[in-house]
Order: C-alpha cells, then structure tokens, then sequence
C-alpha cells in the first residue's frame, strides 16, 4: 500500500512542499520522511480512505516542516553572537512562521496552501477531500484569527 500511495503522491508533495520550503531539496528530504513515517503507521493508513491517506500525508509533511522550523530557530539563537542584530526581513519571516503556527492545523494547512502556494478553495478542497465552502469557511476563520492576533500586538 505504502508504494501505491508513493506513486500516486511523490511529485505532488514534493511541488507543495517545494512551495512551502523554498527548497527542492529540502521538500524532498521532508516528503521521503514522511513516506518512512508512513510506514510505521502503514496499520493505521490501511483503516483510512483515500482521501484521508492523502490528507495524513499532507499533515504529516507540514507538521515535520514546522518542527525543523522550529529546531532550527532553537539551534540559531544559541549560535548567534550578542553583538549580532536580526535584520528586520528575519524578524518579518520569524514573525510570520510564527503567526501561521498560531492557527489550529487545518486553518493554517489551508491558509498557507491558498496564500502562499496559490491554490484556490476547489483545487485545496479536491486535493484534501473537504468542500469548497469548508475550505473558504476555514479561510474565514484563520483570517479572523490573524486579524485578532496582529490587533492584540
């Protein structure tokens, strides 16, 4: 089953999370652990449908995007001499990862795939098994939510 699902979803992730990342190798290294991460749950995959597969793969792939984020922040802080000053486009890109991890999973799954990669509520929803109208309802919400979290600063 494992290989099926990586014949059908190899390139796919690897282009959404290239988008993500920014890094064609880096998308690769996330999606081949995510497939050995598949794996290991190949029991629980096989009790799934398609669709949820598809999504588990997706969320899988995001959420070990945001811990290398997170690792890596944790890992250059303590490298960076006291003398050493951010430059503000790190702060904006620190301040905003650190946003998007502020949604609740699928609000920032569906925000980051919609803004940042392009995709529209039909395209996200096909690719997720959702409706559109849950996708755009989702949107609403991670919007609201961005709005009350930058108003609060």
């Amino acid at each position: 089953m494992i290989e099926k699902l990586y014949e059908k979803y190899h390139q796919e992730l690897v282009k959404w999370c290239q988008g993500m990342t920014d890094s064609f190798q880096t998308a690769e290294e996330l999606v081949q652990e995510a497939f050995l991460r598949a794996m290991l749950f190949e029991e629980l995959l096989t009790m799934l449908d398609e669709g949820q597969r598809r999504s588990w793969l997706y969320r899988t792939v995001k959420n070990m995007y945001i811990d290398r984020i997170r690792h890596f922040s944790r890992e250059t802080i303590t490298e960076i001499l006291p003398e050493k000053q951010k430059e503000p486009e790190e702060l904006r890109e620190a301040e905003w990862k650190d946003l998007l991890d502020s949604l609740p999973d699928i609000e920032g799954m569906l925000f980051s795939m919609r803004y940042l990669e392009g995709y529209n509520s039909r395209q996200i929803g096909e690719m997720l098994s959702l409706p559109p109208g849950t996708v755009r309802s989702k949107l609403s919400s991670a919007r609201k939510h961005l709005k009350d979290v930058i108003g609060g600063k």
